[in-house]
């Protein structure tokens, strides 16, 4: 990459690249309109099920647990999987830009399809972690070739549109995965939450295979970066390894997580150091040099990191604090879910028909972001849940809108032999802050409600907290919606204080108070991320949006045309 942006993107249309293909000129394939539908209904049918499988197993869990035991290992069953397709992504994507996507994304279904058939044929937990871990390759093959395509049949001036449909498929997947989990596992078997991606994933293998258009890549001799690809795999699943024992299995001290952490550090700077040199590097570094490239990464980095925040502790929130059950609570997670498709289905088609302002975009997708989660710092047990659900709605939006912009800035500005690592990395970034942002914020949350139970207890309750006996309850804000834990506080305080039963409700509210404001304190975390992320995102350069058949800024995708210079005015 040069130190000018706005010139990397820019190559002339390659003469020797058949119409209807796409990969080694810079113009783009001109398909049958049947065929563009099928293509991407097949991309949009694999997002669904690699997004799909993060989500499903979550309500299956006791029954999987009743039926094969291990329950120190239960959260593996999902970390396998998300270290595994975050660990591949960007291997994938590299190797795809080198020999071609189609066959690599078919590999990637029929690595998921085995994964998924094994996964439901398991007989112990050790298999079915390892069967899920299988599931993951093939669901990150097919997530890094996804995004990807889309840069591939359509230029960016087109993209917004089919970004936002794809970006709405995340949130389909999230309100429909718990769902269909527990349908599936009340009715047949927690087997068939793997099994049912048998019969969806089978047409789409037929669809990719008779559809979907082969590339016409540089035909020369590449060079695998193979120790690349080791240091990348020894440095990212210990330290995804080690953030998720943090705080759950061994405290952070601990020299488990400390070595894991360590080890993946020491790993991942080698690689850095070894790509500098590297002759096809599996992570090209030059393409951070680009000013747009970089500030997109940070920013999805920082984003991911939030974002990973909401979803994980609104639930807790809605349960613990308002007292939802566990299927409520997630019924109020579908209301932040819709507004996400919502925020991204819209933000993609105003990037497509307003002109690309990528960077106004950005910056008011994340003003909403800010203002909901803004809002959410002041929760406590009197907020309603229409407040609250409103809160969230607000802030899905915005995350929403956010979603496609970044992801066309970089493919925007990147050339063609780089988009499917360039794709596939903001990918890769988004889930590493997120896992790291979900360790750190546990952490945080934990303690500033252990803290503040200091405060919100007094009288008779605050020497049975110094007495040692509502370990259960304050070590674990969890706890607070286990029946049999609050049974069992309540049968201590019995025994050991007189009258202690009439303390019950005394404890329970202020556990409840004290958990309210840690979650609020950890949003306003979120808040301080979101805004640097909205500070970065003013210095996020812009190069007007490229149409079919000409050069970045020849083609005017509605009545508004942006700067034909990068950098004058303001485009975005």
């Amino acid at each position: 990459m040069t130190g000018k942006p706005q010139e990397a993107a820019i190559t002339q249309p390659s003469d020797s690249a058949p119409q209807g293909t796409f990969g080694a000129g810079d113009d783009f394939p001109t398909l049958p309109r049947r065929d563009v539908i099928l293509t991407m209904a097949g991309v949009m049918l694999a997002l669904f099920l690699s997004s799909l499988d993060q989500t499903i197993v979550a309500t299956a869990l006791p029954n999987i647990v009743l039926d094969l035991g291990g329950f120190d290992r239960l959260t593996w069953i999902t970390t396998s999987y998300l270290v595994a397709s975050t660990t591949v992504v960007p291997i994938a994507g590299r190797l795809s830009d080198m020999y071609g996507r189609k066959w690599f994304f078919v590999a990637g279904i029929v690595i998921f399809l085995v994964g998924s058939i094994f996964a439901g044929l398991s007989q112990s937990m050790t298999q079915l972690i390892a069967f899920r871990a299988i599931q993951g390759i093939g669901g990150g093959v097919m997530m890094a070739n996804a995004f990807t395509t889309v840069a591939d049949l359509f230029p960016p001036a087109e993209r917004g549109k089919y970004m936002g449909f794809m970006t709405g498929v995340f949130g389909v997947s999230a309100i429909l995965g718990p769902l269909l989990g527990g349908v599936l596992t009340d009715n047949l078997s927690w087997h068939w939450i793997f099994y049912v991606n048998v019969p969806i994933s089978i047409p789409v293998l037929f669809l990719f295979v008779k559809y979907f258009p082969q590339g016409a890549i540089q035909r020369r001799e590449h060079k695998i970066d193979y120790l690349g690809v080791l240091l990348l795999i020894a440095g990212v699943v210990p330290l995804l390894i080690g953030l998720a024992w943090a705080n759950v299995q061994y405290p952070w001290g601990s020299w488990q997580v400390l070595g894991a952490l360590a080890f993946g550090v020491g790993m991942l700077t080698a690689l850095v150091l070894w790509e500098m040199k590297a002759e096809e590097p599996i992570i090209p570094l030059q393409m951070f040099k680009d000013r747009i490239v970089a500030v997109s990464s940070f920013i999805i980095f920082l984003t991911g990191f939030a974002m990973f925040g909401a979803i994980i502790f609104i639930p807790l929130y809605f349960q613990a604090v308002l007292g939802a059950s566990a299927s409520a609570s997630g019924t109020f997670m579908t209301p932040m879910m819709l507004g996400m498709v919502v925020g991204a289905t819209v933000s993609g088609q105003a990037l497509s028909r307003l002109g690309g302002h990528y960077r106004r975009q950005g910056l008011l997708g994340l003003a909403v972001m800010i203002a909901g989660a803004a809002l959410f710092t002041q929760i406590d047990v009197e907020t309603s849940r229409l407040a609250a659900t409103g809160m969230i709605v607000l802030f899905g939006f915005g995350m929403g809108t956010t979603f496609p912009l970044y992801t066309i800035a970089i493919q925007n500005t990147v050339p063609r032999h780089m988009m499917g690592i360039a794709t596939s990395s903001t990918q890769f970034f988004r889930s590493i802050g997120g896992t790291i942002g979900l360790a750190i914020f546990g952490s945080f949350m934990v303690s500033r409600y252990t803290d503040g139970l200091d405060k919100t207890f007094t009288g008779e309750a605050a020497q049975a907290y110094r007495d040692g006996l509502l370990t259960s309850v304050t070590e674990n804000p969890q706890a607070l919606i286990n029946p049999r834990a609050l049974q069992e506080l309540e049968t201590t305080l019995t025994t050991s204080i007189e009258g202690g039963g009439n303390l019950v409700g005394e404890v329970v509210s202020g556990l409840q108070s004290s958990l309210a404001s840690a979650i609020g304190d950890v949003f306003v975390i979120v808040v301080v991320l979101l805004v640097i992320s909205w500070i970065a995102t003013t210095q996020l350069k812009v190069i007007p949006l490229r149409a079919r058949g000409g050069p970045p800024g020849a083609g005017k995708p509605s009545g508004e045309h942006a700067p034909s210079q990068p950098g004058d005015g303001d485009a975005g």
